[in-house]
């Protein structure tokens, strides 16, 4: 896992606009999503799953913009077993979401609803923030993911084990335990 990814050079809100436009476009299939209980004030939470994927919107009403979203990607790399319970989360947010909590939110509502979550092999160092936050109030293993299975690895994991890309980390979403997913999943 390596904490080396940079998104300076991406329009960032220009895609974020141009997925707020859909969502305002009827017909579309970002158009009419459903709400969601939103625990900040001032923004919406807007949901839609598609083939077990679930993606996330994060709408800032009073400024009519998208500050962001999160699409919690299937594993598709891990064998059936274990991807029926861990999903990828990748975010985009607008600069000036950044910092407020709204990332950390978002992986929250994820979390409680029982999904457990698998780092990429990189990471920004925010998002690495965000994660080492989120493993305060959330179990979190460094776990190898060589040949599609999940291998648990020490506490903590340091040097070129860190660096290896095959290493990731997985925060565990709620009634989880690490006896209970490595019961589960085998």
């Amino acid at each position: 896992m390596r904490i080396d990814v940079a998104l300076e050079h991406r329009d960032l809100e220009g895609e974020l606009a141009a997925l707020h436009a859909r969502m305002g476009r009827p017909g579309d299939a970002l158009h009419g999503m459903p709400a969601l209980a939103a625990s900040l004030p001032g923004l919406v939470f807007r949901c839609r799953e598609t083939d077990g994927e679930f993606h996330l919107y994060v709408e800032d009403p009073a400024r009519a913009v998208l500050a962001g979203c999160t699409v919690f990607n299937r594993a598709s790399e891990l064998d059936r077993r274990v991807a029926r319970y861990v999903r990828s989360p990748h975010s985009r947010y607008a600069a000036a979401y950044r910092g407020r909590g709204v990332a950390s939110a978002v992986y929250r509502w994820a979390l409680q609803a029982g999904l457990c979550l698998l780092s990429g092999p990189r990471q920004s160092p925010g998002a690495h923030a965000l994660w080492m936050s989120l493993a305060r109030s959330h179990p979190l293993a460094y776990v190898d993911t060589r040949g599609g299975q999940l291998r648990m690895l020490d506490a903590q994991v340091e040097g070129s084990a860190f660096e290896d890309l095959d290493t990731r980390m997985l925060l565990l979403g709620a009634g989880w335990t690490p006896e209970r997913f490595a019961s589960v999943t085998g």
